[in-house]
């Protein structure tokens, strides 16, 4: 696991509030860090509807919203350089890859969250920006008459 001196929480690369960067390379399959949080079940889940709490399984989840939680800060990306992993009702972080000194880590929330809390906004994450960044092709008559 990494020691949590050396994770930062600044500014998102993708604008998408505050991130969680590492200050150490990471390498592929190595553990990052815990979601941690306060246990609680569907019902409770239901009456919270925080954006923060991760489905261990069925009936068991982690409301991860109180600061301490600095796993919080892993934003979501549609490209993610980290996955989560469930072992004995506990989750953590961990890397998918190979992660350079500096790289913001981001992991995939999964199809629920991405329809409850991301869809109707537009994804935010790195690939996603970048995409719509992209001017749309031209075609090459179009390109010619241009010069």
């Amino acid at each position: 696991m990494i020691d949590k001196k050396f994770l930062k929480v600044k500014r998102s690369t993708a604008g998408a509030g505050l991130g969680l960067f590492t200050m150490v390379p990471i390498r592929k399959g190595e553990q990052i860090i815990e979601y941690t949080g306060e246990r609680i079940d569907d019902k409770e889940y239901e009456r919270r509807n925080s954006k923060y709490i991760f489905e261990i399984d069925k009936n068991k989840n982690i409301d991860g919203a109180p600061r301490s939680n600095t796993a919080r800060y892993i934003n979501h990306s549609c490209r993610p350089n980290c996955e989560s992993e469930i072992d004995d009702d506990r989750i953590f972080i961990s890397a998918k890859r190979n992660i350079m000194l500096g790289e913001e880590l981001v992991y995939d929330y999964g199809k629920l969250y991405w329809n409850t809390f991301i869809k109707d906004h537009g994804c935010r994450c790195v690939k996603c920006t970048e995409q719509k960044k992209k001017p749309a092709n031209k075609n090459k008559s179009t390109q010619k008459a241009a010069k």
